[in-house]
């Protein structure tokens, strides 16, 4: 799910300045990865890679200038928020002031004092945290640490651009707890929101590390498989289903033994379906799994009809 390991990119194309930054950072511990770049084409190709956590940039650089990494990162919507500190070897007032509104976050000259520069990557890896805190928390669903709904659709439209890109298949899975009034009817909605959470954990388990699950609401859950044909998503929901329904989950004060239903789509290299579509699609194919006798997985078809409307302000039993 979220990592918090931190990443620095430091982009220079003095070997020399590179190095003293990298050994200056790494004596005082403050990140677990250094990523270096000689030149700004480098650095925008690793931060376009790369999770990057603060960025320490020359200034003056042959190809693409620190200026012009600024403009660029402020094209990327990814990159927008990544801290970037220039280095720089002038002491020009009207230079700093247009890298600030260019989006730089500091400044530092050289030849610079090391206790000057730690304290400004401080500051800056500090503000950082804050945010992605805020932002691990607007997209987490509170009850189960998942990724929200809000997430799943941006990660999705991301994916989607990925694959029509690559000419790959992404496949996409809805899966939803069979019965799940019943349990909370039986056992409580305490015990519900355990069952809830315990097939959280066992999905986060099963999938691999490119993939995304979600809680798309309710007991509904969502796995994003990138690079999978349908076949291969049927496979990989099918056994995840086959080991639910296996091994009840362990709860206070009982176990509870629990199905799953899915419905898997895919949008298949070569095609331009939206994240609308895929999900319209899935989410008719979890309802013919319901509707056949539940416990079971189905693939969406080309065939189905777009125009299918399916009452789901009714919810499934």
């Amino acid at each position: 799910m979220f990592t918090m390991s931190r990443t620095v990119l430091i982009i220079d194309d003095s070997p020399t300045v590179r190095s003293m930054v990298r050994d200056q950072l790494h004596q005082a511990g403050l990140f677990d990865h250094y990523l270096e770049a000689g030149d700004g084409e480098e650095g925008l190709e690793i931060l376009l890679r790369e999770q990057i956590d603060v960025v320490l940039c020359d200034l003056d650089m042959p190809g693409i200038s620190g200026f012009e990494l600024l403009r660029l990162m402020q094209r990327e919507n990814s990159l927008r928020e990544v801290p970037v500190i220039m280095l720089t070897g002038h002491d020009n007032q009207d230079e700093k002031i247009h890298g600030l509104e260019l989006g730089a976050s500091d400044y530092v000259t050289k030849p610079f004092d090391p206790a000057e520069l730690l304290a400004r990557v401080k500051v800056q890896l500090k503000i950082k945290t804050l945010q992605d805190k805020l932002r691990r928390q607007a997209n987490t669903d509170v009850l189960t640490g998942l990724f929200n709904r809000r997430y799943l659709f941006e990660e999705l439209e991301k994916e989607r651009v990925r694959a029509i890109a690559g000419q790959n298949d992404l496949s996409i899975a809805i899966l939803d707890i069979d019965h799940f009034k019943k349990i909370n009817d039986t056992y409580g909605h305490q015990v519900g929101d355990q069952v809830l959470i315990a097939v959280a954990e066992r999905l986060c388990l099963s999938i691999e590390k490119n993939e995304i699950v979600a809680r798309f609401g309710g007991e509904e859950f969502v796995v994003v498989l990138p690079g999978k044909s349908s076949s291969q998503a049927r496979d990989c929901i099918e056994k995840i289903r086959r080991a639910t329904g296996n091994k009840p989950l362990v709860t206070s004060p009982e176990e509870v033994s629990i199905t799953l239903s899915a419905g898997v789509a895919t949008l298949r290299k070569g095609t331009q379906k939206s994240v609308d579509a895929l999900v319209k699609a899935a989410d008719e194919a979890l309802y013919l799994a319901k509707e056949s006798g539940r416990n079971r997985v189905e693939i969406a078809t080309e065939e189905s009809s777009p125009t299918t409307t399916i009452p789901r302000s009714v919810p499934l039993p």
